[in-house]
């Protein structure tokens, strides 16, 4: 996706610059109204998103002149077998950046991870298990307790160790149903803690959570805390 969107960039950057007049002047503080100037700005800030989002360095005044030499039909300063290596070149350069802020992401999460652990296992009330989970007990359940092939319907919401909530089947106003093993190492293992009835706040160490494979919303390494309340066993 990536490299399909860099390469289209210049056909879309002439069309984005299609009406322009070739003349260079003050930045324009509101747009008129006019729908071709409407047009390319949008399509100027399509083109400035990817790139801002890739997060490599650009030297954005010689991708004006780029486009504007194009648009304009003037002789242009490279090849086109100079002009996609310098793109591939350019694209190498974000991919590395991105893995380099990624690799620093995952270590520095890490790192709050296990300083929060170790201070929250001494708070009164917590218990850790031998894999590294920690749990508090918010409500004891007086129902059954689910297995590994059971089906469970509970109630959660999940957030990160600063208190931000990223998910919440509470704020959906529906509970969610899904296989006691089909969900993460710590769900499965805190689930087989409970009773129906009970709730159960829980802490997740990184490596029964997502670990580094976690997705972009939650983040590298990251604990999860979770309050879950078990509804049910569907069997």
């Amino acid at each position: 996706m990536f490299a399909r969107r860099l390469l289209g960039l210049p056909l879309v950057a002439i069309f984005a610059l299609s009406a322009c007049n070739g003349s260079d002047g003050p930045r324009m503080t509101s747009l008129p109204d006019d729908d071709d100037a409407r047009a390319g700005y949008a399509f100027g800030m399509d083109i400035g998103q990817s790139l801002a989002g890739a997060g490599a360095e650009l030297d954005v005044d010689a991708l004006v002149q780029g486009i504007r030499d194009a648009v304009e039909d003037r002789d242009m300063l490279m090849t086109p077998e100079e002009a996609m290596q310098a793109m591939q070149a350019w694209q190498m350069r974000a991919q590395e950046q991105a893995m380099a802020r990624a690799e620093s992401e995952a270590e520095e999460n890490r790192a709050e991870g296990e300083a929060f652990l170790a201070e929250n296992a001494q708070r009164e009330g917590w218990n850790t298990t031998e894999s590294g989970l920690q749990y508090r007990v918010i409500e004891e359940g007086d129902g059954a307790t689910p297995g590994p092939n059971d089906r469970v319907q509970v109630h959660y919401r999940g957030t990160f160790i600063d208190g931000e909530t990223f998910d919440s089947s509470y704020d959906r106003g529906q509970p969610a149903v899904f296989g006691v093993s089909e969900v993460i190492a710590g769900w499965t293992e805190a689930l087989q803690l409970m009773q129906v009835g009970g709730k159960l706040e829980l802490a997740i160490p990184s490596d029964l959570a997502y670990g580094s494979q976690a997705p972009p919303q939650i983040g590298p390494n990251r604990v999860l805390i979770f309050e879950v309340e078990l509804l049910g066993i569907e069997g």
